[in-house]
């Protein structure tokens, strides 16, 4: 089955909530908050990129990425996550497809660089690393990783958007 992946549209919405829950049900390290971030993102028109997965004309697979802030000021480095797959979909590369996806878009937008917070041994593989100089406060750094797409990583504290504290 062919894979196929495209720009969110407005009418994705329910189908990207429904996949995000599902995809962080039983993952470990988790708050299952993700669909209330994804769903406060694009309230705020923080979505800079927002990627679905589409098979079988239906989503299996989203990717969100959104802009940070490095020592409080907005630059050219996004943060990206949740990125979701369907559970009976998962380990056939869809991901990979999103995440490949995801840094060309930005990489259009020519942006500086790319934060996450994951599993560093998923993450490396796309060029992903723990940078001592950059920092998400109170979390473990080996799984809080940058990837510079134009110039050097720079340092300092990362702080997301507050959409990442919404819980409903």
């Amino acid at each position: 089955m062919s894979i196929r992946i495209r720009q969110e549209t407005p009418a994705d919405a329910p189908a990207i909530e429904a996949v995000t829950i599902a995809a962080f049900e039983h993952a470990a390290h988790t708050s299952h908050t993700e669909q209330f971030i994804v769903r406060a993102l694009r309230a705020r028109g923080q979505l800079a990129v927002s990627l679905v997965a589409i098979e079988d004309e239906g989503i299996v697979g989203h990717v969100a990425v959104s802009p940070i802030r490095i020592d409080g000021r907005a630059g050219d480095w996004y943060g990206l996550g949740p990125l979701s797959v369907r559970p009976g979909c998962q380990g056939r590369g869809i991901g990979s497809q999103l995440m490949a996806q995801a840094l060309d878009a930005l990489r259009l937008r020519r942006a500086g660089g790319c934060v996450l917070l994951g599993d560093p041994a998923y993450y490396a593989r796309f060029g992903f690393r723990a940078e001592p100089g950059l920092t998400l406060p109170g979390v473990p750094p080996e799984y809080f990783m940058a990837l510079a797409l134009a110039g050097a990583v720079p340092t300092g504290s990362v702080a997301y958007s507050e959409a990442f504290d919404a819980t409903a």
